[in-house]
């Protein structure tokens, strides 16, 4: 890494804590300031690390979609947040684009993921009431990227595909199920975790 890429990484860091902070105290206006900061943080993050194969362009792809997502998110209502879902949806293609052309997914990712997916599709059901079909394909998409993600040799993509889809069970529960500071407090630095560590493997 360049000393671009470590100032970028310093701040995305000190982002996440004021966006931390921000959820435990509702500070709304605080919350859309720094979570477009940390999101903005592994846009320019990638950027500092170049871009220079189909892989990385891809992967760049997905963290801009991730982004508009997440300011998406910040509006609260129901149409932001399928808009949200939808650029979630296709910043998860853009991954599965990119993992399958550096990994072979396995059999034993399917059965994994396979009962993954079993066990939140169960969980998340009887909650989910009209939003049934919109998260069951998102669930499919996301389920894909996260079964290519596994099948790659390079840590930090698998463990990437990993936290980012752990971190979405902590957006499903606040959105459907409970609302609790404890979710977006656990579910925060689980996905920016894995949207760093998918902008380093760009690199």
């Amino acid at each position: 890494m360049n000393d671009w890429s470590w100032v970028v990484l310093g701040l995305g860091g000190l982002s996440l804590v004021g966006l931390l902070w921000a959820e435990w105290q509702n500070r709304r206006a605080a919350r859309a300031l720094f979570k477009s900061l940390c999101s903005l943080g592994f846009l320019l993050f990638a950027l500092s690390l170049g871009l220079d194969s189909l892989f990385a362009r891809l992967i760049f792809v997905g963290l801009l979609l991730s982004a508009v997502g997440d300011v998406l998110l910040l509006f609260g209502s129901s149409r932001a947040f399928l808009a949200g879902l939808g650029a979630f949806l296709l910043a998860h293609l853009a991954y599965l684009g990119a993992f399958v052309q550096v990994g072979a997914p396995s059999l034993g990712g399917l059965l994994l993921v396979l009962a993954m997916g079993y066990g939140w599709l169960r969980w998340l059901w009887p909650h989910l009431g009209g939003w049934k079909a919109p998260v069951l394909a998102y669930g499919v998409v996301i389920s894909l990227m996260l079964w290519a993600g596994l099948g790659t040799a390079q840590s930090e993509i698998w463990l990437g595909a990993l936290l980012f889809y752990l971190s979405d069970l902590f957006v499903a529960r606040q959105r459907f199920v409970v609302q609790q500071p404890l979710n977006p407090l656990l579910g925060l630095p689980l996905y920016y975790a894995a949207q760093y560590l998918l902008a380093w493997a760009a690199r």
